[in-house]
């Protein structure tokens, strides 16, 4: 599992879209994308390589 010492400043996710509290929120560091949920921030977050996030991204978002 990817590991970073860089300080996290998470936003919203453009995916997550409308007026909604119940989102996604996404944080980048080098080399890394960190993903939680804002309704279970006290569970963490999980990181990704950026480029399988990049990935994830290009295949579920898809028109």
């Amino acid at each position: 599992m990817p590991e970073t010492s860089h300080t996290l400043n998470f936003r919203k996710s453009s995916y997550s879209g409308g007026q909604t509290q119940d989102c996604v929120e996404v944080a980048d560091a080098p080399g890394l994308s960190a993903v939680r949920d804002t309704k279970r921030r006290e569970d963490g977050h999980l990181l990704f390589p950026s480029a399988e996030w990049a990935a994830l991204l290009s295949t579920a978002v898809r028109p």
